[in-house]
């Protein structure tokens, strides 16, 4: 570990670059579904090395500098790794989008790692040659992520924070401190290794101090998850029985090659499905949930649809469905088309439809193109067909339908927006995520996309219900425990009762209000660090 800590400081040019590359590249294998955290102690480390031996440039080049490049470098690699699987919604749309798949991803991984070159740039004007120092890059770099959570709509996929998430014991902290706070904790604890090579004055106990330090947060992390899936007591809720539809409806990605009554009739048998003989099948259910990208179609081209669902459901029985959404009364001009919602809509058994959350954070590139025009004249389209541009709903999620208690509706990647739940949280007893996954099929999509939704459970303390169209479809407890799923890509269906949801955590109560004291105290520390240096 000496030469490598000595050939960190050492190197320059391109040769730094790439081992960072690699660096990086390694430590995306932290991410889930992987989880290996070691690569974050054998990597990170480097980081810092690579900033001690940084060269120090005058005007614009202190932040555009070799500082920058360094971590610019190594979130390169570290987002390649984690965003590979992106690349599969491309071999469903094939031609020119394949052709441009490679480039995309490279782009997408660029363009996030700006955020970690410029924390690594900004740390490196306040840098020290103290221990202190991993604390000034673990704050710059827990304000990157924060900043790419939220900036340009956000895009928090991959937060160091899930590396410290891989079991149900780890998670329990999110409930605490939230996945940014577990960011900062990993950012800070991984850097230890750092301070024992290369030798110095100290002693070997001193240098060792820190990273048996970290280890012991590790455990006391396990230990506070253990007693607390010890001591929680978990009850089920007595008043609704849900019926959750995996059907993979594959016509989401041509809407042209969709039938609407040959999908209503695959969804309508599939929910009508006796799993027994003591099954009853709808005759007990108070919702059917079909997934996001369910109905390929708009209501208004299959008026059939609504009675046909009618027939289907039970006495005071509710269908909530994934659906895309004409507005017609919003004053459109004549000859133009009505916007159109990614939504969640509930219809009873007269057939109306009586609520409907819209999509609030769409993704870009699969639900709308940031620059249309420029990006059209390459031959680069949204995603998701269907419309010119996806509208974003209001961000009200709390859903309130007659017998039944109110949730919170979640549209596919919503879900991993750690603290943006909206302000109804304590009026919701559970957690309602519809998603379509199918464009990630055969990747580690699938499973990244439901890791990071469970965690949303652990946080707020609410119950999941997670319904997706090929998989993983899953109810997870308010502990962020999986209580019953299905696989990926198989046609299935679960009755679900729900659990009652757990009193408010600490973090739904909080917020991120406590990291952002201990990013200024960390902020502090660095330039207190740095002051001491040069006064030396």
């Amino acid at each position: 570990m000496t030469w490598l800590a000595e050939t960190a400081m050492l190197a320059h040019g391109w040769r730094r670059f790439l081992m960072l590359l690699v660096a990086g590249a390694i430590a995306g294998l932290s991410v889930p579904p992987f989880y290996v955290l070691p690569a974050l102690f054998l990597t990170m480390p480097v980081w810092v090395w690579a900033l001690d031996g940084a060269e120090r440039l005058p005007g614009w080049r202190k932040i555009f500098g070799p500082a920058f490049w360094i971590g610019f470098a190594y979130g390169l690699g570290y987002f390649l790794v984690a965003f590979h699987w992106l690349g599969a919604a491309f071999f469903v749309e094939g031609g020119i989008m394949l052709a441009i798949m490679p480039f995309a991803i490279l782009a997408l991984a660029a363009v996030i790692a700006l955020f970690w070159g410029l924390a690594s740039s900004l740390a490196h004007l306040l840098w020290s040659t103290g221990a202190l120092r991993i604390v000034t890059l673990a704050t710059f770099l827990t304000m990157a992520e924060w900043a790419r959570g939220h900036f340009f709509t956000g895009f928090p996929f991959d937060l160091l924070g899930y590396a410290l998430t891989a079991n149900d014991e780890m998670s329990q902290l999110a409930s605490v401190i939230g996945v940014y706070g577990l960011t900062a904790l990993a950012a800070l604890l991984s850097m230890t290794p750092a301070l024992i090579w290369p030798a110095d004055r100290r002693g070997l106990s001193r240098r060792l101090a820190p990273f048996f330090l970290s280890l012991a947060v590790i455990v006391a992390q396990l230990v506070y998850g253990h007693y607390r899936l010890a001591d929680t007591v978990v009850t089920n809720r007595t008043d609704m029985r849900m019926r959750v539809i995996q059907p993979m409806v594959l016509e989401h990605a041509d809407w042209a090659e969709a039938k609407p009554a040959d999908i209503i009739t695959k969804l309508i048998d599939l929910s009508e499905t006796k799993t027994g003989p003591d099954d009853p099948g709808l005759a007990t259910v108070t919702q059917v949930v079909w997934p996001e990208s369910s109905l390929p179609f708009f209501l208004s081209d299959y008026p059939d649809a609504l009675p046909r669902i009618a027939k289907m459901l039970p006495p005071n029985g509710v269908l909530l469905t994934g659906a895309a959404r004409e507005d017609f009364g919003a004053g459109v001009p004549q000859g133009e088309e009505p916007p159109a919602y990614n939504s969640l809509i509930a219809i009873d058994k007269q057939g109306e439809i009586i609520a409907s959350y819209d999509k609030s954070h769409l993704v870009p590139f699969g639900e709308y193109l940031p620059f249309p025009q420029l990006f059209a004249a390459i031959g680069l389209k949204q995603f998701v067909p269907g419309a010119t541009g996806w509208q974003a709903g209001t961000g009200n999620r709390l859903m309130v339908l007659p017998n039944a208690p109110p949730f919170l509706a979640l549209i596919c990647y919503e879900a991993i927006f750690s603290g943006d739940l909206g302000r109804e949280t304590d009026n919701a007893q559970f957690i309602l995520n519809i998603t379509n996954d199918a464009w990630f099929d055969g990747s580690i999509g699938l499973a990244q996309h439901a890791e990071h939704a469970r965690l949303r459970a652990v946080e707020e303390g609410l119950p999941l219900i997670r319904v997706a169209n090929s998989g993983l479809t899953e109810v997870i407890d308010p502990l962020g425990r999986v209580t019953q799923s299905l696989p990926q890509e198989q046609i299935g269906l679960l009755d679900v009762v729900p659990a009652n949801r757990l009193p408010s955590t600490l973090f739904a109560r909080l917020g991120y209000w406590p990291l952002l004291g201990a990013v200024l105290a960390g902020l502090a520390l660095a330039v207190w660090s740095a002051r001491g240096k040069r006064r030396g």
